[in-house]
């Protein structure tokens, strides 16, 4: 501040020793270099230095976070606008898939300007972090909101990744095709009374290779293969589109039975458009597995990037994401159920499609999917589940 002021009395040289404040300062400054006639470089400078003086606000950088999300959720706007409004920063946003998430890390390597990755998969979570891509972060925030199943295991060092928010893997059924009772379990799917019903996405697909892996440590790889196999010989098709695909092909009686994200239905159910709300009222929907280990849970999360320049602001936008108000988002605006410790959420399509009453999910670790994720690729292989 010294050096400025004496810089300024030499560009404009005059007597400023009764000038006591900052704001002082910039009102004389300013007014002698509006009086003079001919603008001199060193008025010019004078002028430029008292006013970048007088608003110290336009000097403080703005701090930038880069997250590379694969969350293509328009609602997710609100969070981010959120953290940037509270914190003073600015956010920078690369939107692709998992895939393209994950290519782009290793392609960019030690050179990548992210500090977050935002995942909707925990298959893929666990991808990311075998493949080295994430930061080991120590934080008691995070620890205390994030139930131990639905992060990762952690270490002396830290953990890498965390859930922060949850889907279901639902059953829809045609209504006046299938029953209830015949799909009230994953295993069900392959039983005759589902012969020439059965749609789904890809086997291969991310969705469908959490929920089998976990499968894998309820029943078994052997009688796990046996249900692939099984649900392969039910198939109305072959496994083609996504999850709002397998909802309409239900309704419309091309299928009988299809497996889909929860999230995906009560879209639906929220929808304004009126085809939307046709194909809900011809639709079921099962939580299944209640009478044995429960529905199983899937998750969206994040972590630091593993060469993030701002790892400590990175760091703080995920304890952001476990906070209540950020957990609510999550809820409200893409369907999801919170996975933060004693949050309240009020979302009537999720009500309305469990009953208003609880229902009974898995609790093993979402970890192990990346334990199991490819010996069920195999699976999938050997039983020609495309």
């Amino acid at each position: 501040m010294i050096l400025i002021r004496i810089l300024l009395c030499i560009l404009a040289p005059t007597r400023l020793g009764a000038v006591t404040t900052n704001q002082e300062f910039f009102r004389i400054m300013s007014q002698r270099f509006l009086n003079r006639k001919t603008f001199t470089l060193g008025s010019i400078g004078a002028a430029a230095l008292a006013a970048a003086l007088a608003a110290p606000s336009v000097l403080a950088q703005q701090k930038v976070l880069n997250i590379y999300s694969a969350r293509h959720y328009q609602t997710d706007q609100a969070l981010y606008d959120a953290f940037a409004k509270a914190n003073n920063v600015k956010i920078n946003r690369v939107d692709t898939d998992d895939a393209g998430v994950l290519q782009r890390l290793k392609a960019e390597g030690s050179a990548s300007p992210a500090d977050v990755v935002l995942l909707v998969d925990a298959s893929r979570l666990a991808k990311a972090d075998a493949d080295g891509l994430f930061a080991q972060i120590k934080s008691p925030v995070l620890e205390k909101a994030i139930p131990a199943q639905y992060r990762d295991s952690s270490t002396a060092n830290g953990t890498t990744w965390y859930g922060f928010s949850t889907r279901a893997r639902v059953i829809v059924y045609n209504k006046t095709k299938v029953k209830p009772a015949d799909v009230d379990s994953y295993e069900k799917l392959a039983s005759a009374a589902n012969k020439g019903k059965v749609c789904t996405r890809s086997g291969s697909h991310p969705y469908n290779l959490s929920l089998f892996s976990t499968m894998v440590e309820h029943i078994g790889a052997d009688k796990t293969q046996a249900v692939l196999q099984g649900m392969v010989g039910n198939m109305a098709r072959a496994p083609k589109g996504g999850d709002t695909d397998q909802i309409k092909a239900v309704a419309s009686g091309e299928c009988g039975v299809a497996l889909t994200n929860s999230y995906y239905l009560a879209r639906m159910m929220r929808s304004s458009n009126p085809a939307d709300r046709a194909v809900v009222e011809k639709v079921g929907v099962v939580f299944p597995n209640q009478s044995s280990w429960g529905t199983h849970m899937n998750i969206a999360g994040g972590a630091v990037a593993k060469h993030s320049k701002n790892k400590d602001l990175a760091q703080k936008f995920l304890e952001y994401l476990a906070s209540p108000q950020a957990q609510r988002y999550f809820a409200d605006g893409n369907n999801e159920w919170p996975v933060a410790n004693g949050v309240q959420i009020d979302n009537a399509a999720l009500k309305a499609m469990t009953g208003g009453k609880a229902f009974k999910s898995e609790t093993i670790p979402v970890s192990v999917v990346g334990k199991n994720q490819v010996k069920v690729q195999q699976m999938l292989d050997r039983v020609g589940y495309k």
